[in-house]
């Protein structure tokens, strides 16, 4: 005879992986406003960006950010193995070479 299933435990299961996704996505979006600088502005300046970038529906503005999203990613997140080797692939600038900083 089978056992039966205790749905309460599966959906608290389910809502603490919810809450643990969550709380990793947020994180990660903390991290992500660190890594480019971001966190130098201030909430309205950061805000007011996020909120012109999610209103545009440009298909031009979005493909030329997700490229420069690439090449940033390509760039810092590889750049202990690949810098030190000579690799400057996709010309993404490296942090010593930002005229801002």
């Amino acid at each position: 005879m089978r056992k039966p299933r205790d749905f309460d435990a599966e959906l608290k299961a389910l809502s603490e992986k919810a809450a643990q996704l969550k709380t990793r996505k947020v994180q990660q979006f903390g991290e992500l406003v660190i890594a480019t600088g971001a966190d130098a502005l201030s909430i309205e300046e950061l805000t007011g960006a996020l909120v012109t970038i999610a209103a545009t529906n440009e298909p031009q503005k979005r493909e030329a950010w997700a490229t420069k999203g690439q090449a940033f990613f390509q760039g810092k997140t590889r750049s202990t193995g690949k810098r030190a080797q000579g690799n400057t692939q996709s010309g993404a600038k490296s942090a010593d070479s930002d005229p801002a900083r």
